[in-house]
């Protein structure tokens, strides 16, 4: 079941029926999907891991599909609708079918390794010249149509590292599982900056961050980028230079460049507007363009929000991000009462979700992400990475149990067998500490 989990995994981002035409007739996408419910349904595996999220999901679903029966736009906005729901009946699949380790470990790394196939592809088209040319300059673009534009594109790489982290720091294979993961990584950096995408490249300043302020040799980390960022933006053609010069000067590029910067602080304003006018629904989930007459999207995750979904959709987000902080609080008491396992995967795993999350919200001031299948997929990495750590916890706490009450039947055969003999109550405590 979870290579099938895998599979689709591939389909859904690679998404080959979009890179050749002549399997798109073919539908695979939907028979494969079809063939993974049939096979869920019959598999004995299954289980439910209850968790708050679930709720928060529920409603944030159920808001979604609220906003787009009310919307005047109903017929434009279907396929979004559907394809989130698709995302969400796959987030359904893996909390119920994955619920060990293994399990949690095997989907991490499909989701690696779909993404390196992804990337390396699409720099294999890039370095035979498909890209497109936007902005004055010529881009970097993944291989499919859906999500292939620089910026989704950029963003969806930046958002898969902290997964690298995870896996490197958990020692998981070896060296030769790090010098893979090292490759990975430099491929993701050399994608995002060839995709000229402004807010990839902050997201991975930020990610870059992250990685060393936590690590153990952090000097070595920022000693490292302070040498190595300067070297990659000389290496660049002097068209990305300029790109990436107008995030701290904007008068360096064209004039459309600037306009795109001032559109993602227009597109909160205008989210606002939006909410003020249909404050219990919004316009309908991917309503924005035929709503606010924009050839452009918000560019903005609060604007998108909340005059897409209005007030609805705010609370089933804020339940979101609620129902991530219970979770993480329920992993870092575990974490603090097991030291130990702060460098265990699933611990590990956990945390990646956090950066990730994080990383959405960042991107977000720049990005309309409200409707990416990263929310889904790493919430229920959080479920499931909750619900191996409670699982180990009880293994511990039985194992300990049971060898305080072995302890006990054997100091009272030791008492027993030696009649007129009382049991001093100091010993019974002192061997019960002992054991526990």
């Amino acid at each position: 079941m979870h290579w099938l989990l895998i599979g689709y995994m591939f389909l859904f981002i690679h998404r080959p029926f979009e890179v050749w035409s002549q399997l798109g007739d073919l539908r695979i996408e939907r028979i494969y999907m079809l063939l993974t419910l049939v096979v869920w349904a019959a598999w004995p595996g299954k289980r439910w891991l209850s968790n708050p999220l679930h709720v928060a999901f529920a409603f944030f679903a159920t808001a979604v599909l609220a906003a787009w029966v009310m919307s005047p736009w109903m017929e434009k906005t279907q396929p979004l609708v559907e394809d989130y729901f698709k995302v969400l009946v796959f987030y359904l699949l893996l909390v119920t079918t994955v619920h060990d380790e293994r399990g949690l470990k095997r989907i991490v790394l499909g989701l690696l390794a779909v993404m390196g196939l992804y990337l390396t592809h699409s720099l294999r088209e890039y370095t035979n010249g498909r890209h497109t040319f936007r902005m004055g300059i010529a881009r970097m673009i993944g291989v499919d149509s859906t999500a292939g534009d620089p910026n989704t594109f950029g963003a969806s790489i930046v958002f898969v590292l902290p997964f690298v982290v995870a896996v490197w720091r958990s020692g998981f294979g070896g060296r030769l599982v790090k010098v893979a993961l090292s490759g990975y990584t430099l491929l993701s950096i050399v994608s995002i900056l060839l995709t000229g995408s402004r807010s990839s490249l902050l997201g991975l300043v930020v990610w870059g961050s992250f990685v060393a302020l936590r690590g153990r040799h952090r000097w070595k980390y920022i000693g490292a980028c302070t040498v190595a960022a300067p070297l990659a933006f000389v290496l660049l053609p002097d068209s990305l230079q300029t790109r990436f010069e107008t995030i701290v000067n904007p008068d360096a590029g064209p004039a459309n460049a600037r306009e795109s910067g001032e559109g993602r602080v227009q597109g909160f304003f205008k989210g606002l507007e939006l909410w003020a006018e249909h404050p219990i629904a919004g316009v309908g989930p991917g309503a924005w363009r035929p709503a606010t007459k924009s050839h452009i999207e918000s560019h903005n995750l609060v604007g998108q929000l909340v005059g897409e979904l209005g007030t609805l959709g705010l609370i089933g987000f804020l339940a979101i991000l609620g129902g991530f902080f219970a979770n993480w609080r329920a992993v870092a008491a575990v974490r603090k009462e097991y030291p130990e396992w702060k460098d265990d995967f699933v611990v590990q795993v956990a945390s990646a979700v956090g950066t990730a999350v994080l990383l959405l919200l960042f991107m977000g001031l720049f990005g309309h992400n409200l409707f990416r299948y990263s929310w889904l997929w790493y919430g229920g990495f959080l479920i499931i990475a909750r619900h191996c750590l409670a699982n180990r916890v009880r293994e511990l706490e039985c194992e300990s149990e049971a060898v305080v009450e072995q302890s006990e039947e054997e100091l009272d055969d030791g008492w027993t067998s030696h009649p007129g003999h009382e049991q001093p109550q100091s010993l019974v405590h002192s061997s019960f500490s002992r054991s526990s």
